[in-house]
């Protein structure tokens, strides 16, 4: 409902970016979602354990429906704050928000930028390429549950992943390191949660993806690209650019100021195209009104992080693996704790390699945990003082 033809990228770049997209969006029937939330919420009531859980996905439900019914309307802009966040939004026991943190993120990579990392960033690799590699790696995951891997014209990411299906953008090209990420975030986590909820026979609203369960979700896709060793500077300058160019928009810039943004910081005109739009769509070109999704991968990693730290702080490694029972959002891990005890959730058939193998996994978290309680800025200082008086390393 929110993808831009094609079309609306090539008469956009034909025009030398100059003019704002067209963009027209079809009409949105939610009444078959209102009706049956309404017949749903007095069954809710009745629950028991489950309630609160329950009634938090109905109210999620609720409010993406009025942001479908919304499309291109400053109304949609609302509604997608409060499924999504938005970038100036406090993080949870915390003075920063996404906002903040983007841009030491972008600071501390600017810093980089002069940097030989020792290894080629050409995006020569083809969609076709990315999705031999990911065929590959489904099969050797999920054997004979494997989804299907499509290229197709039209997505706002470039790829997307579900139980039966894995889709790969036609005509976007990838370097290395992001197909490694894409097989890691998409394969290792969409398809996995995807596929163990499915399996879930007496839960089975843990198989759908849906607002509530989106924050955690892309934070642990994008754990997993850390924790694997496939994450780099040009991942994390999206990131971080994206909650940046949110808002902006946010403040009233429009598509061609947020577009040439992205041009400024080394994009192509096709990829600053792809990441405005993402910003854009369903939203208001004009400005003051984005779509706020992309906020959740820089705040879904932080507060994933966060909450895989604390499992081990508290000694409750356990519940690594109900991260993987389905789809779910961090907020319904007591609950689900409780519905395991009682025997309705099944443990989970599919774990990417680095949560089944928790040796480094565990040590990793428990030393992060260690190393964040440990008082660093006498420290940084010292070295920032003997480091401003060191000449640049050059090996001839």
């Amino acid at each position: 409902m929110l993808a831009w033809p094609i079309e609306v990228r090539e008469r956009f770049l034909a025009a030398g970016g100059r003019e704002l997209p067209r963009v027209t969006y079809p009409e949105v029937d939610t009444r078959p979602v209102d009706h049956a939330l309404s017949t749903a919420r007095p069954l809710i009531e009745q629950s028991g354990p489950a309630r609160d859980w329950l009634e938090r996905i109905a109210d999620r439900l609720a409010v993406a429906s009025r942001m479908l019914n919304h499309l291109g309307q400053p109304g949609f802009f609302g509604a997608s704050h409060e499924l999504y966040g938005a970038p100036t939004e406090a993080l949870p026991d915390s003075s920063d928000n996404p906002l903040q943190l983007a841009r030491r993120l972008r600071r501390i990579i600017d810093q980089l930028n002069h940097l030989d990392l020792g290894a080629p960033a050409n995006a020569t690799a083809t969609a076709e390429d990315v999705a031999r590699r990911m065929q590959a790696a489904v099969l050797k995951f999920f054997g004979d549950q494997a989804p299907m891997v499509e290229i197709v014209d039209t997505l706002s990411a470039n790829a997307t992943a579900g139980a039966d299906r894995v889709r790969i953008r036609a005509n976007a090209h990838f370097t290395d390191r992001d197909v490694d990420q894409l097989i890691h975030h998409e394969a290792g986590i969409h398809v996995t949660t995807a596929l163990n909820g499915r399996a879930q026979t007496e839960l089975p609203i843990l198989a759908s993806s849906h607002p509530g369960t989106t924050r955690a979700q892309e934070g642990l896709a994008v754990f997993s690209e850390f924790i694997t060793g496939c994450m780099d500077v040009d991942r994390l300058s999206r990131l971080a650019d994206r909650v940046l160019a949110i808002q902006m928009a946010v403040d009233g810039a429009d598509f061609l100021e947020v577009y040439r943004y992205f041009l400024d910081k080394g994009a192509t005109e096709k990829a600053a195209y792809e990441q405005t739009r993402r910003v854009f769509r369903g939203g208001v070109l004009t400005g003051g009104a984005p779509f706020t999704k992309d906020v959740v991968y820089l705040d879904g990693l932080l507060r994933v992080h966060d909450f895989l730290r604390s499992l081990i702080a508290a000694g409750r490694a356990d519940v690594l693996q109900l991260l993987f029972c389905g789809k779910l959002a961090l907020a319904d891990v007591p609950v689900l704790c409780e519905l395991a005890e009682m025997g309705l959730l099944k443990a989970p058939k599919f774990l990417p390699p680095w949560a089944s193998d928790r040796r480094f996994l565990v040590s990793y978290l428990a030393y992060s945990g260690f190393l964040g309680r440990v008082r660093m800025g006498k420290v940084h200082e010292r070295y920032a003082t003997i480091l401003e008086t060191s000449p640049v390393v050059k090996f001839s």
